[in-house]
């Protein structure tokens, strides 16, 4: 076996795992809207039971109505009626032999206003979490020990639903971590002050979890590896909580970090590499002598079997990586790793739950919709018949697997050399390989079912007729958006300069949009001793992009000496000078740059629908060619009108 210590049992207690994956919590807004688990989370879950995951630990589950909504669509254990919808979910999880936690969850301070229904935000202390911006309503004693009561009510009702244990949610900057921080917790009752008082809160709730649920029903602990607050927990402090929770009987240490106060540690974007923060974890597993499992943006099963071969952890968690791929584990198993569907770090995910939405995932669109778009739940009336796909990037590709999958023959015409389209573009900039990858995978599922892909071949209307299609996909992507201005021929094209036709070094570079493709070309010219500007007529860039993910792409091009440049229209280009006209005085300049390039992303491409829709009764047209948009757009988008036909 190519990875032996990830498909070692492992025990949590007296728990036995078949394996060291933990797929760790994360909140997707699949529950139904009563808390209960619906048909979509039971689903959802099932399948990366199914996918080879040892333990999963369902996402955070409220103990409490008032104060403690953390999302719209979030499991909650308030009451004794939600037990056999979970009992559904946790048979379903179990046929699978993978085993399942509940993690028991308030958000305190980091609870926002608009879920709670009108009840205030709560917290140790009246600390304001700068991301909400409410100042909580400090508990009172008689508050906290009744809440102490709800984490234990919510343990009951996992076990008795049939749960294999818990897992208090103490990091991140939620309400136990509160208590725990020196940071959130100023309190002078006993629930305050030093270290012990600082952690009764938590030592109540596992010593009576214990109680009443019995010394065998594993508890684990979601805690951080550090606060990442200037004045909370730090390693060291982190590593004496671990050694005190193991004194209480807890069964394992779930590693995290951060808050949301402090920037992009819990969650990610693709700049920080895998295993960035392991020295926390391990840090932890060298003081302890119960089990640790860490997460440290695992996306490749080599690097999940790297860290327990360092010592790193007891179980690795794969949290993202199960949402992009349902087979994470069984593909680790059979060492198929080019087959694993991995996580490109863009954080489509959770911008959509940002705005109130279950979640989505750029290079899996199945998710949340096993229920309908699964494998097993495909209308499978293909019969041979032959679908003709215009373009080999992201929605093509999807669309043409998932037609292959109904049972279509696929015919995939490609104009260029290679698959992919323009996320070839957009893994050049720094950090981006794992879109390279995406693609590699893309290739290996289309080979797995047969699907015809021509490169070096347009795809017209006479090419489409030529092999029998019934219909077309059309992919073909989207045109540039070149503005007519004065001088327009002296500028470059992000094109040009990401496929190396153009070098631009030690050069003071304009670069025209401030989006997605115009942030990524100034990051990527800006590591070439470049001095880039963006110029943008919007107030902001990047507004389509998770703002953790145009954070990281503004901070390296400022660092590198660059410069964003909002309110600004572009007017022309000149011989060494660019013209530029500020929205807010009215005044044009003619800034002094070396060279202009045009990045200002793509238009639909209504001609090449037209000529296709006048030849064909069944057309279905697909990503940028149709709206312009993201890789996860342009997935959906394959995804969804594969099912026209």
């Amino acid at each position: 076996m190519k990875y032996e210590k990830l498909f070692e049992k492992g025990k949590i207690g007296k728990l036995t795992l078949k394996n060291r994956i933990v797929m760790t919590p994360m909140g997707t807004g699949f529950a139904a809207a009563s808390g209960e688990a619906s048909e979509e989370i039971t689903k959802f879950y099932e399948e990366r039971a199914k996918g080879g995951v040892g333990l999963i630990i369902c996402e955070v589950c409220r103990v409490d109505e008032l104060s403690g909504i953390a999302q719209p669509c979030q499991l909650r254990a308030t009451d004794m009626n939600v037990i056999p919808s979970f009992t559904r979910m946790v048979d379903r999880i179990h046929a699978y032999d993978t085993k399942v936690f509940m993690q028991l969850h308030h958000p305190g301070n980091e609870a926002f206003p608009i879920t709670l229904h009108g009840n205030p935000v709560i917290g140790p202390s009246p600390v304001m979490c700068k991301t909400v911006g409410v100042v909580p309503k400090e508990m009172t004693t008689a508050e906290v020990e009744a809440m102490v009561r709800n984490y234990v009510k919510a343990a009951v009702i996992a076990k008795t639903a049939g749960f294999d244990g818990v897992e208090i949610h103490a990091a991140h900057g939620y309400l136990v971590n509160q208590f725990m921080s020196p940071h959130t917790n100023h309190r002078t009752d006993k629930y305050g002050g030093d270290f012990f008082n600082r952690m009764r809160f938590i030592s109540e709730i596992i010593i009576s979890i214990r109680f009443a649920c019995g010394a065998d029903f594993p508890i684990s602990v979601r805690m951080n590896g550090t606060d990442f607050w200037d004045d909370g927990n730090d390693e060291k402090e982190c590593q004496h909580i671990a050694r005190y929770l193991e004194s209480l009987g807890v069964a394992s240490l779930n590693v995290s970090s951060g808050s949301y106060e402090s920037g992009w540690s819990i969650i990610e974007p693709y700049p920080y590499q895998e295993g960035w923060k392991k020295h926390l974890a391990k840090g932890i597993k060298e003081c302890v002598h119960i089990p640790v499992i860490a997460v440290n943006t695992v996306k490749h099963p080599a690097h999940a079997e790297a860290m327990l071969e360092e010592g790193v952890s007891d179980f690795v968690g794969v949290a993202r990586g199960n949402l992009c791929d349902p087979e994470f584990g069984n593909k680790a198993k059979r060492g198929d790793d080019a087959r694993v569907r991995k996580c490109i770090g863009c954080m489509n995910c959770f911008k959509q739950a940002g705005i109130g939405r279950a979640i989505e995932c750029a290079v899996n669109p199945v998710l949340g919709r096993e229920t309908y778009r699964g494998d097993d739940k495909l209308i499978k009336n293909g019969d041979g018949r032959t679908v003709a796909v215009i373009g080999a990037g992201p929605s093509g590709l999807q669309a043409a697997i998932t037609l292959a999958k109904r049972g279509f023959k696929v015919v995939v015409f490609e104009k260029s050399d290679r698959i992919g389209g323009n996320m070839n573009l957009a893994a050049v900039p720094p950090c981006k390989g794992l879109i390279s990858e995406f693609i590699e995978t893309l290739g290996i599922e289309a080979a797995d079912l047969g699907i015809d892909i021509r490169l070096n071949t347009p795809g017209t209307v006479e090419a489409a007729k030529a092999v029998g299609a019934v219909g077309v996909v059309i992919a073909a992507g989207g045109i540039d958006i070149i503005p007519q201005v004065d001088g327009i021929d002296k500028a470059y094209t992000y094109r040009q300069v990401l496929k190396n036709e153009v070098e631009l070094k030690g050069k003071k570079i304009a670069v025209i949009g401030g989006g997605l493709t115009g942030l990524e070309t100034a990051e990527y010219l800006s590591d070439f001793d470049n001095e880039v500007s963006v110029i943008e007529m919007a107030p902001a860039v990047g507004t389509a992009m998770y703002r953790s993910v145009t954070d990281a792409v503004v901070g390296h091009i400022t660092k590198n000496g660059g410069h964003i440049m909002t309110g600004t229209m572009f007017k022309a280009v000149g011989d060494g000078f660019v013209t530029l006209n500020s929205l807010a005085t009215g005044y044009d300049t003619d800034a002094l740059f070396d060279a202009c390039v045009i990045a200002m992303g793509v238009k639909p491409n209504d001609a090449i629908v037209a000529e296709f829709e006048a030849a064909f009764d069944k057309v279905a047209v697909v990503g940028d060619t149709v709206e312009p948009g993201n890789i996860a757009d342009a997935t959906h988008s394959g995804l969804n009108k594969a099912f026209v036909f």
